[in-house]
């Protein structure tokens, strides 16, 4: 299993992103950020906000629960799904900023209060 700063890298680069974007994404030092990928020992909260300049999120995984994360993230059929997943969510996200106590209070069925 690759290390962090190994997957911190990989997704930079995934995302298409030179290393010498990734401080002005984040808000630390080039200096910094390069020692931090070449051999560092992040703090969480520099973790998180490296992780929010490369559209991720720190997560902890239990072990058990491992090797089913795994094969999920790197299998290309579940990609997709996983895709569809976070559009799915996010066209959620945006039905509830248009109207956010839409079904609030409501119980499920389209009836009005008469049972039409």
């Amino acid at each position: 299993m690759i290390n962090l700063l190994q997957q911190i890298k990989n997704r930079r680069l995934a995302l298409q992103l030179k290393q010498n974007e990734m401080p002005m994404r984040i808000g630390i030092s080039r200096q910094q950020y390069q020692r931090l990928e070449a051999k560092g020992n992040p703090r969480l909260d520099t973790l998180e906000l490296i992780a929010k300049g490369l559209n991720s999120d720190v997560m902890l995984i239990p072990k058990e629960k491992l090797s089913a994360v795994l094969a999920v993230l790197e299998s290309q059929g579940n990609n997709t799904s996983l895709q569809n997943m976070q559009l799915n969510h996010s066209n959620e996200q945006k039905k509830l900023s248009d109207d956010p106590w839409k079904g609030l209070l409501e119980d499920g069925d389209d009836e009005d209060d008469n049972g039409n």
